[in-house]
């Protein structure tokens, strides 16, 4: 087994324990696969973002029933396909979704009390300047950071403010950190 191989196994390990730093791995390293083969199919960027959100979402909320047997990556494709054929079904059938309580009634897995080391980045930063770099990232991004850091709102607030699972503005907020701590680091050059 390569040492590439047995990182990720240790970081799929870890995050069906709760280990908010390894699904800040696995986001950041599978994001592009995911997000790209997305694209190719739907050849919208906002789309294949939510899409890719929405997979991430699911198989962060799923990583228990993950086989290391199988290739993550792949596993990860197939979540996103079978989000996209859904998406295509409810279009063409014209259904309104419907909110569930089920985001209420559920525990969710992804962690979120330890600061990473992109909320340290970003807190480091003055405020003017802080704001100069989120107006950098693209407006769904900009929404939750400012309804996480500057409005305070907790994970609920955020989820019933969007419309969203709670577990898709989780992995919105780890995307548009990254992004964030991204920019901050490129303007430190």
């Amino acid at each position: 087994m390569s040492q590439d191989s047995q990182l990720l196994l240790h970081h799929i390990q870890s995050a069906k324990d709760g280990k908010q730093i390894s699904f800040n791995y696995l986001l950041n390293t599978f994001w592009n696969p995911v997000y790209f083969f997305q694209l190719k199919r739907v050849k919208d960027e906002y789309e294949a973002e939510e899409i890719t959100i929405q997979t991430f979402s699911k198989a962060f909320d799923r990583i228990e029933t993950f086989d290391e047997q199988y290739n993550f990556q792949t596993w990860l494709i197939q979540i996103s396909k079978n989000i996209h054929v859904d998406l295509l079904r409810k279009k063409n059938a014209s259904i309104r979704s419907q909110t569930t309580t089920e985001a209420d009634d559920t525990v969710y897995k992804i962690a979120d009390d330890n600061p990473s080391p992109e909320d340290k980045l970003i807190t480091e930063q003055n405020l003017a300047q802080l704001l100069r770099f989120i107006k950098q990232l693209k407006p769904h991004y900009q929404e939750v950071i400012n309804l996480r850091y500057f409005q305070e709102l907790s994970y609920k607030e955020i989820a019933l403010t969007l419309g969203e699972s709670i577990n898709n503005v989780k992995v919105k907020l780890m995307r548009a950190k990254k992004l964030l701590s991204e920019i901050i680091t490129d303007q430190k050059k």
